[in-house]
């Protein structure tokens, strides 16, 4: 199969670059290098260093004989360069992660929240209108998020994958419809992903656009088989405030004895995937499109849940680093139940790394072992959800 990584050179990009290509994939990457600039911007670098692309493509290449193409493009600008990128390829599928995906980032400051959804809902567009432009028969693969449904508003009531049948009373009674999923987004990012949903249902009705949609879970984790081969391949850890996700927050903290920053009371629950689990989630995916006139796949993309204290506490236990609690940045209920369906992947193959497997691993091999390169005062989140949250003196320091 002939794939277009967009946005391949990100933390989940590359990895499922590299996968695909492994699994005999012909893989170019379509990146226009964004994720690195962010990293100037905010003035943090990955713990783990991040080679040029020119030499992770070079080493691949030397480590393995396969070739990955790359080509420099802002998906969300160059619209007439993409729709020549289509033609001249002719992918059979693009797995597109071209977007901005931190939620904090997205809430840092004006700049940054138009920023996320000129680039997340722009680039989006223009690549469904540019598929039909040329008239290709091309599959997309998108990574969406668990956070378009919300945090605390569904109670115990499980979240099904992307559908919902409803009742919609009438003078004649009561008419079953399935609908998208409410949307309950809880960031400027999370509100571009459910944007792109109904984006990609509009042209999977209008113009019969095949299109898969993984609503996935935090993903941890760093290495997958291939990004383990070579430090040079190695994958981003993020840990700051705006993208270090929360547990590879805490497993950067624990490494360096940092208290583990829980945010509130630590009763949020969120769902967790690794990702070697994602980038087999992306390859299952492609795999099992959709037909030609169907309404979107939706695949949650989920192995496990964690209230965020029960996460720190487990580290905590393994390591022996305390536990902080800070204010919370975010406008979030202070618990939430979240209970999902996820059997979609699973009756597909899927066999998922739980955090009991992991976590010993990525507190070895990574976080200790790049520890040095850790910026302590790049660790507590700063980008607040609204004006009135800015005077917490903790947040702050």
């Amino acid at each position: 199969m002939k794939v277009l990584v967009l946005g391949g050179d990100g933390f989940c990009g590359w990895p499922t670059a590299l996968h695909l290509s492994a699994q005999g994939h012909e893989v170019t990457i379509v990146d226009n290098l964004a994720r690195r600039c962010i990293d100037v911007e905010l003035e943090v670098d990955s713990l783990t260093p991040i080679s040029p692309m020119g030499v992770r493509i070079e080493v691949w290449k030397e480590l393995t004989g396969r070739d990955i193409g790359f080509i420099n493009l802002d998906l969300a600008q160059e619209y007439d360069r993409l729709v020549d990128v289509l033609l001249n390829e002719r992918p059979d599928a693009v797995v597109h992660f071209a977007e901005q995906r931190a939620a904090p980032y997205s809430m840092r400051s004006p700049k940054a929240k138009r920023y996320t959804v000129d680039n997340n809902v722009n680039g989006t567009h223009n690549l469904l209108c540019a598929i039909v432009q040329t008239g290709l028969d091309i599959s997309v693969v998108h990574l969406g998020t668990m956070g378009v449904y919300g945090y605390g508003w569904s109670g115990t009531a499980p979240i099904p994958e992307g559908y919902l049948t409803v009742k919609v009373p009438t003078p004649d009674g009561d008419l079953d419809r399935e609908i998208l999923h409410p949307a309950n987004p809880g960031s400027v990012y999370h509100m571009t992903k459910t944007l792109d949903q109904l984006l990609f249902a509009f042209y999977a009705k209008n113009d019969g656009l095949r299109n898969t949609a993984r609503h996935h879970g935090i993903v941890w984790g760093t290495q997958t088989p291939q990004t383990a081969l070579d430090e040079r391949l190695i994958n981003r850890f993020d840990y700051d405030g705006d993208y270090g996700t929360v547990l590879n927050r805490f497993l950067m903290q624990a490494a360096i004895g940092h208290p583990l920053t829980v945010h509130g009371t630590g009763g949020q629950t969120r769902a967790f995937i690794h990702i070697r689990d994602t980038v087999r989630c992306v390859e299952i995916a492609l795999n099992n499109p959709p037909k030609r006139g169907d309404q979107p796949s939706v695949f949650n993309q989920v192995t496990e849940t964690y209230r965020v204290r029960d996460l720190a506490e487990l580290i905590s236990q393994k390591t022996g680093v305390e536990v902080a609690n800070l204010p919370n940045p975010r406008k979030e209920a202070a618990e939430n139940d979240l209970i999902v369906t996820r059997d979609r992947f699973l009756a597909l193959g899927l066999e998922p790394t739980t955090l009991s497997e992991g976590l010993l691993e990525e507190v070895r091999d990574i976080s200790s072992k790049y520890a040095h390169r850790a910026d302590t005062s790049k660790i507590i989140a700063r980008s607040v959800w609204n004006a009135g949250m800015e005077t917490s003196p903790d947040l702050m320091r």
